[in-house]
């Protein structure tokens, strides 16, 4: 015959002491109703308090063994308190005292046992004044990232403004050239194809350029806003597309690129997944915050893991914004980025 488990035989123990104090606090009750008169002094209840309290430091002993070493201290101690709370509002009410003595004792019991647990704790509570300097240290940083955002951001569209007004143009002043020598060499029909030929490589070296640049920022973008550019995404997507959108508001720099790039990663996706599919753009914009709403018909289904949805995941977090996904089968896509536009 195999061993009772020492858990289950300790709580056996506890369960055999529990009917006992309850057996006698029952019998000492019948022998006081049959010998005395009801309405007179209950005298069992002390029979009641010694019970319990002993029946009360029996599971003391029980919390002890199974709470780890680094609690057992002040979970001991919180029982205890909790038996003399007890016994105390128990010998005051059996006393029939005038006067609430035992408010004195239970304040002092309750005051030892939050000194002992500061005590204990006071390891994994942090400094006052440490963590002061932690949020100030966190608002710092998040500040100085803002602004680095914002930086960076600038400095991308300086870089596209600088392609669109600085290479691209002068690539096509060339392939214009180009295109003026070539039909000036009709009569030499290879120098002419080689002429052909290089204004060709321009031509690719100007389209190249442009989805660059367009993959950096617009120039719409920064000169009109997020919702004329978002306007303009809508008038080249496929199928049809609906805008909602303030004219009026302005973001900082680094939150319009994210919130454009949202809605121009979902166009893509609603194009390439979901051809012919209608879909419905919302920007709303309020003082510390800019949400951005993209939804389709189509078949939804869409991976939230995908590496397109990560990268906007990823664009949208590193501003402390929030993206969502819920694209269930058969019922659409929808996407919901949340941007903070405060300091």
């Amino acid at each position: 015959m195999a061993a009772e488990d020492p858990a289950t035989a300790a709580d056996r123990g506890l369960t055999l002491h529990v009917g006992f104090a309850a057996l006698l606090g029952c019998v000492t009750t019948l022998i006081w109703g049959a010998t005395s008169d009801t309405s007179g002094y209950y005298w069992p209840l002390w029979v009641w308090l010694g019970v319990g309290l002993i029946l009360g430091l029996h599971g003391a002993v029980l919390i002890a063994r199974r709470t780890p070493s680094v609690r057992r201290a002040i979970a001991v101690h919180a029982w205890l308190t909790g038996l003399l709370d007890v016994a105390l509002l128990v010998i005051w009410l059996g006393a029939r005292a005038g006067t609430f003595w035992a408010g004195w004792p239970l304040l002092f019991l309750q005051a030892l046992l939050a000194a002992h647990a500061l005590i204990a704790f006071r390891d994994t509570l942090p400094p006052l004044g440490r963590q002061r300097e932690l949020e100030q240290r966190v608002d710092e940083l998040a500040r100085t990232r803002r602004g680095a955002l914002d930086a960076q951001a600038t400095e991308l569209r300086r870089i596209e403004r600088d392609l669109h007004d600085g290479a691209q143009a002068r690539l096509v002043a060339l392939s214009l050239q180009l295109g003026r020598a070539e039909e000036r060499l009709h009569d030499d029909p290879e120098a002419a194809g080689l002429v052909r030929q290089a204004r060709e490589e321009a031509t690719a070296a100007i389209g190249e350029l442009r989805s660059l640049a367009r993959g950096i920022a617009p120039p719409i973008l920064t000169d009109r806003g997020l919702a004329a550019a978002v306007e303009a995404l809508a008038s080249r997507a496929p199928g049809e597309v609906a805008v909602s959108a303030d004219h009026g508001a302005r973001a900082p720099v680094a939150i319009e690129t994210a919130a454009y790039f949202v809605v121009a990663e979902s166009l893509t996706n609603v194009a390439k997944h979901a051809p012919g599919a209608r879909a419905q753009v919302s920007i709303e914009h309020t003082d510390d915050r800019l949400i951005v709403e993209v939804t389709d018909d189509g078949p939804g289904g869409a991976r939230s893991g995908g590496s397109g949805l990560t990268g906007l995941r990823s664009r949208v977090e590193a501003l402390d914004g929030e993206l969502t996904v819920t694209s269930p089968p058969g019922s659409g896509t929808r996407i919901h980025a949340k941007l903070s536009c405060g300091s």
